[in-house]
């Protein structure tokens, strides 16, 4: 792997930090008064340049729930 630019550094720096806080990256956006189309496209860009890009948290959308009966 290459050395990281700095800005390469920057974005990687705020992927990684969302993902270890488990935030969505539009709750990490708005809390770091980041542009999210910004975060979304430094994403898209890193993993093509082949760097390590953690993954995103998703919370889970449906709950499991046991009927009594």
């Amino acid at each position: 792997m290459n050395e990281l630019t700095s800005t390469q550094a920057y974005w990687l720096g705020h992927l990684f930090h969302a993902s270890s806080r488990q935030l969505t990256l539009s709750e990490y956006a708005e809390e770091q008064g980041l542009e999210l189309a910004a975060l979304l496209a430094w994403e898209q860009r890193l993993v093509v340049q082949d760097m390590p890009v953690p993954p995103r948290h998703r919370p889970l959308r449906f709950i499991a729930v046991e009927v009594a009966r």
